[in-house]
């Protein structure tokens, strides 16, 4: 497998992957139009043609011929073009020393607290692909991308997961909260929001803080969760460091999660390396990057680092595009090998 940047041809593929990811995938709409203007945004992107607050990094992955499997982006800056609304989970205390009462009470606060921040986004499997490494790869990819180009990004990253809703497509949160002021169902107003369509929600949404206690149970408890879907994808990102700070989805109550970049630990504890073909005997499975913009080529394989060199397999580097000599940004998939991948190198 390789994630390697769209292209205009990956289209209809595109598409086929939106139309199977439902709702709550915003920045996937499932509109063809769309689509095409974000793939040529995207190109645009690749070549460097893209003000930061325009650049969307949206990356492919594919099999050895060329058929998309999945999807994963980075956003170089939100809000900056379009409007940016997050709710903070906060406290507002009431009290009467006279009544001898005391009370916090849970309050959303309409912000727009993370504006001009990057994001990880898009993140996309077709369902018969998530086995293996498959997940891993497409999700942390973007990780080396980051290492390589940081000025590119903001300091601190953030990525808005998909929250709880039912196989239809209902959402508790929007029902108890939204819909009173939208008048529309949630698919409907997340289709919007995907095409760019986001005026509708400052003129609708109300500016003053609201009342947790007031909205319905199941809206309430599903404040800061998760899709069931997203929860792999949740763990992973918390494996590299990300956690959640207190922000959530207006429309469906998702986790919004962050992490100050240079402390993700894929992108922290990456190397660049020069590339050696061979046998990677008994190697442990390395993200590996061939360290290009526009010709991005990433890919998960064994490897075992040598003398300063990752020793990976002649297929491997073929799909880098790369011959022995390049240099690679690489570094261990898991969490618990790059510690121990550090460890090695202070001894």
């Amino acid at each position: 497998m390789i994630v390697r940047p769209v292209r205009q041809d990956d289209l209809p593929s595109l598409l086929e992957l939106a139309r199977s990811a439902g709702s709550g995938l915003t920045t996937l709409p499932a509109d063809l139009e769309r689509l095409a203007h974000r793939v040529g945004w995207a190109e645009k992107t690749f070549a460097a043609a893209a003000e930061r607050a325009d650049a969307d990094y949206l990356f492919v992955m594919v099999d050895d011929d060329d058929q998309v499997l999945g999807i994963t982006g980075l956003a170089g800056a939100v809000g900056l073009r379009e409007p940016w609304y997050n709710y903070r989970v906060g406290m507002t205390l009431s009290a009467s020393p006279k009544l001898g009462i005391y009370r916090p009470i849970p309050t959303l606060f309409l912000v727009n607290d993370l504006c001009g921040l990057s994001e990880v986004c898009s993140l996309f499997l077709r369902a018969d692909k998530r086995v293996g490494t498959n997940g891993k790869l497409l999700s942390k990819s973007r990780f080396l991308f980051l290492a390589e180009f940081a000025h590119l990004f903001s300091e601190r990253i953030i990525a808005e997961m998909r929250g709880v809703s039912d196989e239809e497509g209902r959402s508790p949160f929007w029902e108890g909260l939204g819909r009173h002021f939208f008048k529309m169902p949630f698919a409907e107003a997340d289709y919007l929001t995907g095409i760019g369509n986001k005026a509708f929600i400052a003129e609708l949404m109300p500016r003053f803080p609201l009342y947790t206690p007031l909205l319905p149970e199941a809206a309430r408890e599903v404040i800061g969760k998760v899709h069931c879907h997203t929860e792999a994808a949740l763990r992973l990102l918390q494996g590299e460091g990300f956690s959640h700070r207190g922000y959530v989805d207006i429309f469906d109550g998702g986790a919004v999660i962050e992490c100050e970049t240079a402390q993700i630990r894929a992108l922290r504890d990456s190397r660049t390396l020069v590339l050696s073909v061979g046998t990677p005997d008994n190697g442990e499975d390395y993200l590996i990057f061939n360290r290009s913009l526009a010709d991005c080529r990433i890919t998960c394989a064994p490897a075992r680092v040598a003398a300063g060199s990752l020793v990976v397999s002649a297929t491997t580097a073929r799909r880098l595009k790369l011959n022995a000599g390049a240099q690679v940004r690489a570094v261990p998939l898991s969490v618990s090998s790059s510690h121990a991948h550090l460890r090695g190198d202070m001894s």
